[in-house]
């Protein structure tokens, strides 16, 4: 299965990718949003997981394009931020994210969430 990661942060984008291979995912990396968005569109990916806070074009800004596309609008979306004020959390869901992570983040929670999502597309995680 394959996963796209849009995540601006070099560091954290290379070991997301390193914990999808060892999970048995092929993951698809993108830098920012506007690249995460035109990767999503011509991967097809299995599961987005995005950083929120990013260059170019953000990750609330992403999912929402992707939600009004009828070619990913059914892509799961996992947020993954270092924000955890409410308010914030709430405005990922309804930019349509299907769940979300707090950075930093067990590597248990993560496989967890994906596994989730990737059982369920509409399962909220």
């Amino acid at each position: 299965m394959k996963i796209l990661v849009v995540e601006d942060n070099e560091a954290v984008r290379d070991l997301l990718a390193l914990i999808l291979e060892r999970l048995g995912y092929v993951p698809v990396l993108a830098s920012h949003g506007k690249e995460g968005l035109e990767k999503a569109i011509a991967e097809k990916p299995n599961l987005i997981i995005m950083d929120m806070m990013m260059p170019v074009m953000n990750g609330w800004e992403v999912a929402r394009t992707l939600r009004a596309n009828p070619d990913t609008k059914n892509i799961p979306i996992l947020a993954i931020t270092a924000v955890f004020r409410p308010q914030e959390l709430k405005t990922c869901l309804e930019a349509g994210c299907n769940g979300y992570i707090i950075k930093p983040f067990s590597i248990l929670n993560l496989q967890r969430k994906i596994r989730k999502l990737l059982a369920a597309p509409s399962a909220k995680a």
